[in-house]
């Protein structure tokens, strides 16, 4: 047999395949089975075929490594993570109301500022957001969405319960690689999607341009709708142009577009052509260095009066990324009860403030224990994971907080779920984590899926790919049906990982 599951062990974590018992969680019950069925042949030629798969669709993601920008093959694991439907459903549910949330609590933000004037949110933190654009003050984008893109990251900890680790707003990544994971496995195991009720993910693209196409400011027009790249150099490009190529629009970098008359225009072999929304892949600081960065090439001189204007749309709008500040993170749950009268659906993950004086000396007195990250970090840079740091990396980390407190924030080190995954020596559970997209326009909408990262480092925490990470399709399986089926093979493969020893 290919998949020993006597040999398989999680009893660290919440396993996403298997319960405590060892026995496959139901939604999981078929792919099991089916990989139980295998022999280490037949797996070691759908591994090289996925390999094959990645190479010849291109699919590749840049490290930044001593100066050297490495393009490399996308690190893909062909055993999918397996979530049922009735709890995405949920999931769904709280990740809207989330995100509903955050829109009104950025739109407050540069207008009223309600939520500070009554007491929920502290003017300090705004105060210190490098993230808040004074520009902004006073604009009121169509539907008064501004996050029209959301990645929130979701974890899940030792007994089960999912949380949501942090919200992305700015510019979030990683959707084409969660629609390129679907069309590599369905290459590989073409027999499980015949067998087992998979939700698709296929209709993103599509709800991406329509999302586009209603924050255009003609909307009796077809809109001129382009996606904005720093270029061939940025870690992101692949997903760039896969996502331009998807929704049918140009893709263009800075020097491609100017600003003539009060509109953007974009510069063509058929002379010039008005644009109407801009799906960007810049951060704010070097969109327009009229406005922001004066040293950038890469954005547009003049864009920021025109979106004030309200002749083009941007999307993600700018400033949105004052909502995504790691230091906001906690009011989250707040914002939820002062914008929307009602309880959060799901939870965030408790957090100490370590701008609070009660907070720090917690955190201080438990570094050990706790994740402290910086606060306007991202990548899972500049982090600091107690149980796996040393003492000098402590103390070190340690003066850092001292400097600054107002810069950082600490989390409880979470036992995050694993997911058996091919390594070196097998299959073994490895650390994930799972990153959704919600888009906002006229409705709020999501397909049934996202981006899963698997930390391929025995015992790592830490998933994103470019500190050696890797992803897993994420399969959204209706078990109802399932659950009440026990095949021979099945209660084989159960049976196969029982516990007890032989």
């Amino acid at each position: 047999m290919a998949f020993d599951w006597r040999n398989y062990r999680c009893d660290t974590a919440y396993d996403e395949l298997f319960d405590a018992s060892g026995a496959p969680r139901p939604a999981a019950r078929s792919l099991v089975e089916y990989l139980h069925s295998l022999s280490p042949q037949d797996l070691a030629d759908r591994r090289l075929a996925a390999d094959l798969a990645i190479k010849v669709m291109g699919i590749t993601f840049t490290v930044y490594s001593e100066g050297k920008m490495l393009d490399r093959a996308w690190p893909f694991d062909i055993i999918p993570r397996v979530i049922p439907k009735r709890e995405w459903e949920k999931t769904e549910k709280g990740l809207k109301q989330r995100v509903t949330a955050l829109n009104h609590f950025i739109q407050d933000l540069y207008g009223k500022q309600q939520i500070i004037k009554d007491g929920v949110f502290p003017a300090e933190i705004l105060a210190e957001s490098v993230n808040f654009r004074k520009q902004c003050v006073g604009v009121k984008p169509k539907h008064g969405i501004w996050a029209h893109i959301c990645g929130s990251d979701l974890v899940r900890d030792g007994d089960g319960t999912l949380y949501v680790l942090e919200d992305n707003l700015r510019v979030p990544s990683g959707v084409s690689y969660m629609l390129e994971n679907r069309g590599v496995i369905k290459r590989i195991w073409p027999e499980l999607f015949q067998t087992t009720n998979i939700l698709p993910v296929d209709d993103y693209a599509a709800q991406l341009y329509d999302t586009l196409v209603a924050i255009s400011p003609r909307p009796g027009d077809a809109p001129n709708i382009v996606l904005l790249t720093p270029g061939i150099y940025n870690s992101a490009y692949f997903e760039h142009a896969y996502l331009a190529q998807q929704m049918g629009v140009e893709l263009v970098e800075g020097p491609d577009l100017f600003v003539r008359d009060g509109y953007v225009w974009m510069r063509t072999t058929s002379g010039p052509k008005r644009v109407d929304v801009i799906y960007r892949r810049i951060d704010d600081a070097y969109l327009d260095p009229l406005a922001f960065n004066p040293d950038s090439v890469l954005g547009v001189p003049g864009i920021l009066a025109v979106y004030r204007a309200g002749r083009v749309a941007i999307t993600n709008a700018v400033g949105t990324g004052v909502g995504d500040d790691k230091s906001i993170y906690p009011y989250v749950p707040d914002m939820i009860r002062f914008y929307l009268t009602e309880e959060p659906i799901l939870q965030n993950v408790p957090t100490w403030l370590l701008r609070d004086p009660d907070d720090l000396k917690y955190v201080l007195d438990h570094l050990p224990e706790l994740v402290v990250k910086e606060v306007h970090g991202s990548g899972g840079y500049g982090m600091l994971i107690g149980p796996t740091s040393s003492k000098a990396e402590i103390e070190a980390y340690r003066q850092r907080i001292l400097a600054n407190p107002s810069e950082f924030i600490a989390q409880p080190t979470l036992s995050l779920s694993t997911c058996p995954t091919f390594v070196e020596s097998g299959v073994a559970p490895r650390h994930l984590d799972l990153r959704p997209f919600v888009l906002s326009g006229k409705e709020v909408v999501m397909v049934p899926g996202g981006l899963t990262r698997v930390a391929l480092k025995e015992g790592s925490l830490v998933v994103n790919s470019s500190q050696g990470g890797g992803t897993k399709d994420t399969w959204i399986v209706d078990d109802a049906v399932l659950a009440a089926v026990k095949s021979p093979q099945v209660l084989a493969a159960s049976s196969l990982n029982s516990r007890s020893t032989t």
